[in-house]
């Protein structure tokens, strides 16, 4: 199983950019279809993209479709999030996933195909 650990959090301006990464230990990374979720208190918890092993197919939410870039460094074990034009909608803790068996990006939407979760990291949105 993959530990995963999210960085990169913090308070931004509506109209801003931020980016998350988020940094594995495990042999299985780099094989494994990996995504980012989000979630705000009392709501349950949201994919918001994910991408294959290889970082040559990728996959969002409607949402967020032309403003968040996800991508992955196999050779950091690292996961990205490139998060611009941020709107206050965006305010949520955000988690990183990975899935070692999921064969279809669109299987990662759901949480009970994640193997592993991070702890999450906070994004707060001012407007």
């Amino acid at each position: 199983q993959v530990q995963l650990v999210e960085s990169g959090g913090g308070l931004v301006q509506a109209g801003g950019s931020l980016r998350l990464s988020c940094t594995a230990s495990g042999r299985t990374f780099s094989h494994s279809a990996v995504a980012w979720f989000r979630q705000v208190p009392g709501k349950e918890r949201q994919f918001v993209a994910a991408i294959n092993w290889t970082g040559g197919t990728t996959y969002y939410t409607d949402s967020v479709k032309g403003r968040f870039t996800i991508s992955r460094d196999n050779a950091k074990n690292t996961l990205y999030l490139q998060m611009n034009t941020i709107e206050p909608e965006d305010t949520a803790v955000y988690y990183c996933a990975a899935c070692r068996s999921c064969t279809s990006l669109v299987s990662l939407r759901f949480t009970n195909n994640v193997d592993s979760w991070g702890q999450g990291t906070q994004v707060t949105v001012s407007s």
